[in-house]
């Protein structure tokens, strides 16, 4: 049927001419039926039992469903996937009520419900209680004569048949310890350069273990913190034992649920059942993020050991192709070192966890920058999904020598919380107005052009937003003397503020009357650098950004009642030197050269 109001617009496809004619439900009405025009298309179908939209048709099914469960006593399991695809299976959509026999309720409710849905697009329903029930919704395609009672008698048997199959094999795999099922893994190839999946389980348990020992996950006092070890290596070994189970074969959507609920069963400990059964977690935006240390440890290690295996045999990301969902896998463990709040270096674990790389003979060279760069890529997009302004993210990054996520995440935070005041809009707006000066005059600090040559020569961190350890430096005394000499050198919080030089601070000989405004911009500056730099090392972000808002006053006055381009030298190299402490003093919390305003 093509339409332009009431004219047919001539056209073929796949070889069927256009025309005004259609047919209606095949049951209902399956005779041929003639379009008058395009405004009565939707209506005409209506009446021959054929529902055009689909939004209809999923209302139809989803509040029909809640309804009939709803009257039973039962409360209907709700499935948006399931609503849609019923809606598209179905012309004239009639929600049934049925339930099977209550013997089958025997297996874990994921293996039930599962069965229900994928086999059969049935809703599975649950008592009020919380309990699996034994019923189910389907959805007919007829307005059947006796209400649908054959409809439900069909469906009932088909979905017993079902269940008892999946009851099967859950009841051979009961017979199974986790173990022996464990040492089938041996058979199935991760990857040909990286071995079995019996050889990532194993991977994955000893980076489960380390994290736990060296104290990332868990804090328990030695003689628990030893038990969790145990029980995260446990957790590792046994986390892809279910893969070979036969209820996963058949069921791949329960993979890591059957492995809890074995361990369950076969009286393992519940620790160790729930890290089998999170590991995967979290597989996307929203998904649950596990908490508990032992889960924790065994989903950080999996993916970690994933993104390390991968990158250390150069099969890495690039533009749309990622088949090994390494990005997944790292917004993942993003998640997992937020939620927990976790200290990690992140290229020092991927170090220890790619040893074995190193040991087989395969050239790592470069793979701390590759995977740097990809985790700091990844943190950005997570940020700005998260609402995050992209120019604040970069504003952070660009400090160079931060290896901690938690650390780094919560300066992109408070500083976002301080621009989007008064205060930080106005300091922004002087800090702006203070660094064209600079670059303009293309000023150099005194200290920064002396004996040593220019800062810029000396020993310095890795470049790269994300410092020297996340982005693959070695974290060596070198790199920490160089930032330590740059840190002193311009009176950053790595040594006491600056005093007695050209910027204006102490009780040095004055080399000319200070202006009241600038010799209160000097004051200003002697009590916040310091408070900004101890708030930095308590990690009081917001309180350094508090201590940087009593420059905003100062600055503003000094910039209506000075002039910076004096005649006399002295006063020009003081003032602009004056202004280069109050960039640097701004430069400690965050880069407010990346920041758009």
């Amino acid at each position: 049927v093509a339409l332009l109001g009431e004219e047919v617009v001539p056209c073929e496809v796949a070889g069927v001419a256009s025309g005004a004619a259609t047919v209606g439900h095949r049951f209902h009405h399956p005779g041929a039926i003639t379009i008058g025009s395009a405004a009565d298309y939707v209506e005409k179908l209506r009446a021959c039992h054929v529902i055009v939209d689909p939004a209809e048709r999923a209302a139809i099914i989803r509040d029909g469903a809640a309804k009939l469960a709803g009257e039973a006593g039962l409360v209907l399991v709700e499935d948006e996937s399931l609503v849609a695809e019923n809606a598209g299976l179905t012309e004239w959509p009639v929600p049934l009520l049925g339930s099977f026999d209550a013997r089958l309720l025997d297996a874990p409710r994921e293996i039930l419900e599962l069965t229900l849905k994928v086999n059969q697009k049935y809703f599975s329903v649950r008592r009020e209680t919380g309990e699996t029930a034994p019923g189910f919704v389907c959805v007919a395609n007829i307005a059947a004569r006796d209400g649908g009672d054959k409809i439900v008698a069909g469906n009932r048997k088909v979905a017993e048949a079902r269940l008892s199959d999946a009851i099967f094999f859950w009841e051979q795999d009961k017979k199974v310890p986790l173990a022996e099922q464990a040492k089938k893994l041996d058979r199935i190839v991760f990857h040909e350069k990286l071995g079995t999946v019996a050889d990532k389980a194993t991977r994955v348990g000893k980076l489960a273990r380390w994290l736990v020992e060296e104290g990332i996950v868990g804090n328990s006092g030695a003689p628990a913190q030893a038990e969790l070890a145990e029980l995260a290596e446990q957790a590792g070994l046994l986390c892809k034992a279910d893969l070979v189970t036969q209820t996963v074969g058949e069921f791949p959507e329960v993979q890591g649920i059957i492995g809890y609920e074995l361990a369950k069963a076969q009286g393992l400990d519940t620790r160790v059942a729930e890290a089998i059964r999170d590991h995967y977690k979290p597989v996307g935006q929203g998904d649950e993020v596990p908490t508990a240390p032992v889960s924790v440890a065994v989903a950080l290690a999996d993916k970690l050991d994933s993104i390390g295996a991968f990158f250390g045999i150069d099969l890495v990301p690039s533009g749309s192709k990622d088949p090994f969902a390494l990005r997944r896998s790292a917004l993942g463990v993003l998640a997992l070192l937020v939620k927990a709040g976790l200290r990690l270096d992140l290229v020092e674990t991927l170090r220890f966890s790619t040893m074995w790389l190193r040991y087989s003979g395969h050239d790592l060279s470069g793979f701390e920058g590759k995977v740097g760069d990809f985790f700091a890529d990844r943190l950005k997009v997570q940020q700005r999904e998260a609402g995050v302004r992209h120019d604040l993210i970069d504003a952070v990054f660009a400090l160079g020598g931060e290896d901690d996520l938690v650390r780094l995440l919560a300066r992109v935070h408070a500083l976002q919380a301080f621009v989007g005041t008064e205060d930080g809009a106005n300091l922004l707006a002087g800090y702006k107005r203070a660094a064209n000066i600079l670059k303009k005059e293309g000023y150099v600090a005194p200290a920064e052009a002396g004996a040593h040559g220019s800062v810029d020569e000396m020993p310095a961190p890795v470049d790269g937003e994300m410092g020297p350890r996340l982005r693959g430096g070695d974290g060596g005394k070198h790199v920490r003397e160089g930032a330590a000499i740059r840190s002193r050198l311009r009176g950053g919080d790595g040594g006491e503020p600056a005093s007695g030089t050209a910027d204006g601070g102490g009780d040095a000989a004055e080399p000319y009357a200070r202006e009241p405004a600038e010799a209160e911009l000097i004051a200003a500056l002697d009590a916040a650098e310091p408070e900004a730099a101890a708030a930095i090392a308590r990690e009081d972000f917001e309180a350094a950004m508090a201590a940087l808002a009593t420059l905003r006053g100062p600055i503003d006055r000094f910039f209506d009642t000075v002039t910076v381009n004096d005649a006399d030298a002295a006063k020009r190299t003081a003032r602009l030197a004056l202004l280069a402490r109050m960039r640097d003093a701004v430069h400690r919390v965050a880069d407010f050269s990346k920041i758009e305003g």
